[in-house]
């Protein structure tokens, strides 16, 4: 998969399929709750270091998220404004709690 320049629009079926799978939707709740980036190791998520590697490298490629280094950390946040920007509406219907 092409990594997605952060100067270009973003795919929508690129989104859509990175929104598409629960563990990476609690990578982006999680980033969406937090003003300032955090640290990939702070995210729980019940899988494996190879698949978490995995789920935030196709979030990263579908341009949801941007990562950078500080020392031995990556910090992860969520491409909020972007994403707001170009599909209003998206990240809060696809966050939203689903009624009982």
């Amino acid at each position: 998969m092409p990594t997605v320049d952060l100067d270009t629009e973003l795919d929508l079926s690129l989104v859509l399929h990175a929104l598409s799978d629960p563990q990476r939707r609690t990578i982006v709740a999680e980033l969406a709750a937090s003003e300032e980036p955090v640290p990939c190791g702070a995210i729980e998520l019940e899988v494996g270091k190879s698949t978490r590697t995995h789920h935030f490298r196709v979030l990263r490629e579908a341009g949801l998220i941007e990562q950078r280094r500080d020392g031995t950390r990556k910090l992860t946040s969520l491409r909020r404004a972007e994403i707001d920007a170009q599909f209003p509406g998206l990240l809060d219907a696809v966050l939203a709690p689903v009624p009982a």
